[in-house]
């Protein structure tokens, strides 16, 4: 498979403290990428510099310009304005007509189930359904890369199954999927690959069965650690 993007001895710190170090990771169009391990461990860092956010301090970042790509955040912005007009927006900031950009949100928003809500504020609806609304607002650009910063925190059960479902439909479809996450069954429910992250560091990148059924002794304590709920 060929590579959307590719790290060689990255790093980053901010101030005096490292945030990243050492990274040598290469990542397939097409895969499905979970970033595992405790707070701070460097997951939304790495996620923010795969998506051009940061500028690494050392090493070099390599990605495929020709791919689209887009992030959700774990918190995502609302503007005081409708789901549609947030959804639009985007659209319109890429050079697209403001009529075509409304119809396009508009369906962009009825294929993650919020078509109903479209005219209200964005800042009345509940956490799941602005989740939802921050996906539509990625796949109304069309990526092939999706980048994901705990897509699913602090939402409730069924709204976690809605975003995981609207996950592996894009995957399915064939979008690259790069997502951190401190939901286990997640994991291993949508990835196909699980980095783990301490400290800056990768200490593991391992298939997902690896990942969890593996012996990962040999390749960090810190990992099975973290797999038997442990670390965290």
């Amino acid at each position: 498979m060929s590579a959307w993007v590719k790290l060689k001895g990255l790093g980053l710190s901010y101030g005096p403290v490292p945030a990243l170090q050492g990274v040598d990771l290469r990542i397939a169009v097409g895969e499905r990428v979970a970033l595992v391990g405790a707070n701070g461990s460097g997951k939304s860092t790495l996620l923010r510099v795969l998506h051009g956010l940061l500028r690494p301090s050392a090493g070099s970042v390599l990605r495929d310009g020709s791919l689209r790509q887009a992030m959700v955040f774990q918190r995502p912005f609302a503007l005081r304005a409708s789901a549609l007009a947030n959804v639009a927006l985007g659209l319109w900031l890429r050079g697209t007509p403001w009529r075509q950009a409304r119809l396009d949100a508009m369906l962009a928003l009825g294929r993650v189930g919020l078509g109903s809500v479209a005219l209200r504020n964005a800042r009345t609806l509940s956490g799941g359904q602005l989740q939802r609304m921050a996906l539509a607002r990625a796949w109304a650009l069309k990526p092939h890369v999706l980048l994901l910063d705990e897509p699913t925190a602090s939402l409730d059960p069924h709204a976690k199954r809605e975003v995981e479902s609207l996950m592996a439909d894009f995957a399915a479809a064939g979008m690259t999927l790069v997502f951190a996450s401190h939901n286990l069954g997640q994991v291993k429910r949508l990835a196909t690959r699980v980095l783990y992250l301490e400290q800056g560091r990768v200490l593991a990148d391992l298939p997902v069965q690896a990942f969890f059924e593996g012996p990962l002794g040999a390749t960090s304590r810190e990992a099975e650690l973290f797999v038997k709920g442990e670390l965290g």
